[in-house]
């Protein structure tokens, strides 16, 4: 019988709203079944992380889809009304399960963005590569998204 990963290490590079979605759900899980989770937050997927803009929108709202066509909040408005946990109802989770939100240095230079664009309801952790790979359990499970 093969033992279960001890935690999970996820890289969240993608800047499409489903894959960060995705991720976020992906957390939430491993963390709900408690299976210590980080999300390593780098690139495109940054933008998801964004503060909510001054007209109330969320910062994630421009995020597009990586098939078909729509907008990130049309596709979150629906994703609620089958039964799936909403974007915002992922990141609270993930806050209120204790998983690790991780901001790659190097991505929000590459992305222009600067620390203080980001929401202030989420605890990050601001490193990068290194930082991402101390922190991953040589016995858990890593993933690209």
């Amino acid at each position: 019988m093969t033992q279960a990963p001890d935690k999970l290490s996820i890289i969240v590079y993608s800047g499409a709203f489903d894959r960060v979605h995705y991720a976020l759900a992906a957390a939430a899980s491993a963390a709900a079944i408690d299976k210590p989770a980080t999300l390593f937050f780098t690139m495109g997927a940054l933008r998801a992380l964004r503060a909510r803009r001054p007209d109330g929108r969320p910062g994630w709202a421009d995020l597009g889809l990586s098939e078909g066509a729509g907008t990130a909040e049309v596709h979150d408005r629906k994703l609620g009304e089958r039964g799936v946990a909403r974007f915002e109802e992922l990141v609270q989770s993930c806050v209120a399960l204790k998983v690790t939100f991780m901001v790659c240095e190097m991505g929000l230079r590459a992305e222009g963005l600067a620390r203080e664009e980001l929401r202030t309801d989420v605890a990050f952790q601001e490193g990068g590569l290194v930082t991402f790979l101390r922190d991953a359990s040589g016995s858990g499970a890593m993933l690209l998204v």
